[in-house]
């Protein structure tokens, strides 16, 4: 057993005392390292932050706050223990299955996350806010610190970027409780449809959870509409400005991640490549012909 692994079990007191201990190393995740843990007749998942975590935004503290409060509310597995300084997170193992993108696609698929977005929504205030024109500038301020390569256009996106801010920021803004991390690999399907993995959750636009689902699951224009549809009762074109602004700021922030994982990570994969497919996507959504007339209507 991995000795990392050894002293972490011995500090959660509800695993101490006679009977095996089952350790399972769990595949995927490219930030931290999962294991399922057995004892007994219980099992469970044990999360092992990665190194320089925070340099990715995720504070552990306010991670552990909004997984317990989905846990409670029955969203995300159950949280049962919380491994300071270290921020390791001991949860219920669901048994579940992996949902594929084009099965999330599916019209009564759609309808379920939709309704799974509103109970996040409506969960009591959690710590911390998640401001995505924020993260994509502090991950450029961290990237440059690690003399990681930006795209030639970087400049004219950050243009763009804040025009589209600014465009958002002429009108009310309300912030609920969100995700920020809606990657197809985040859902589960048991005996209904958990979420998992609330690193970067925190108060935040319901839009880019919306956005951040159809970006990650690459939805149909028809899709989409069906999303939006199913989520407000109607479609309107500020909705779907608002919607479609936050889907290319999804893959702003997907791509700076990536440049900041180049410069932080010992991982074996390939940041600079998921960080270019990023920024291809960003770049062709914003030289959309509709590009212009979404930031008029967001201001209306």
């Amino acid at each position: 057993m991995n000795t990392l692994v050894e002293q972490v079990i011995a500090r959660v007191p509800m695993w101490q005392g006679p009977g095996e201990i089952k350790i399972s190393p769990l595949e995927g995740g490219i930030t931290n390292r999962n294991y399922r843990v057995d004892v007994g007749n219980e099992s469970f998942h044990l999360r092992l932050a990665g190194e320089n975590t925070s340099m990715l935004g995720i504070d552990r503290e306010c991670e552990y706050q909004a997984a317990f409060i989905a846990g409670q509310s029955g969203i995300g597995p159950e949280v049962v223990h919380f491994i300071e300084p270290e921020g390791y997170l001991v949860t219920r193992f669901v048994h579940g299955r992996p949902i594929l993108p084009e099965e999330l696609r599916q019209p009564e698929n759609i309808q379920q996350v939709a309704a799974r977005l509103h109970n996040i929504h409506s969960l009591p205030a959690i710590p911390g806010t998640f401001d995505v024109f924020q993260v994509v500038r502090e991950y450029a301020q961290i990237a440059r610190r690690y003399k990681v390569q930006f795209p030639e256009n970087f400049d004219w996106l950050i243009q763009q970027m804040s025009q589209a801010e600014a465009a958002l920021m002429s009108g009310i803004q309300s912030l609920h409780p969100c995700h920020n991390d809606l990657v197809n690999a985040n859902f589960l399907l048991g005996e209904k449809l958990y979420i998992l993995d609330w690193e970067y959750a925190g108060m935040g636009d319901i839009f880019f959870d919306l956005a951040n689902i159809s970006s990650n699951h690459e939805l149909s224009i028809e899709e989409d509409c069906l999303l939006l549809d199913c989520y407000f009762g109607e479609l309107t074109s500020r909705n779907f400005a608002h919607f479609n602004i936050m889907k290319i700021m999804s893959d702003f922030r997907e791509a700076m991640w990536g440049l900041v994982q180049v410069g932080i990570s010992d991982l074996d994969f390939d940041f600079r490549e998921y960080a270019n497919k990023h920024f291809d996507r960003l770049t062709q959504k914003i030289q959309d012909p509709n590009w212009n007339q979404w930031l008029e209507d967001v201001r209306d």
